[in-house]
């Protein structure tokens, strides 16, 4: 009984010597160094421009005018769900 008690107590101190060297072990091989060299209004106007995609376009779609008022688009939906065409719940189309 006495060597259990002398076992647990040093597999206890070798795990919290290992844990308390974690964070040298895995945060800093990690850590980025960032040397910039741009100011902050060259990033800044920079992020205001859209980027383009390969095929084009800019991955945004463009806003576009309905034809529809809120009262006729609520009145569309609250069709749709009485028809049965909008999923609810977890049982989805079926």
């Amino acid at each position: 009984m006495k060597a259990t008690h002398i076992l647990a107590i040093a597999s206890l101190s070798t795990l919290a010597a290992f844990s308390a060297h974690a964070d040298e072990f895995y945060g800093s091989q990690y850590a980025m160094q960032i040397d910039g060299q741009r100011s902050r209004a060259e990033v800044q106007a920079e992020a205001r421009n859209p980027v383009m995609i390969s095929n084009g376009g800019t991955g945004v779609h463009a806003v576009v005018k309905s034809g529809l008022d809120r009262a006729e688009v609520r009145a569309e939906a609250a069709a749709a769900l009485r028809a049965g065409e909008i999923p609810q719940g977890e049982i989805g189309l079926m």
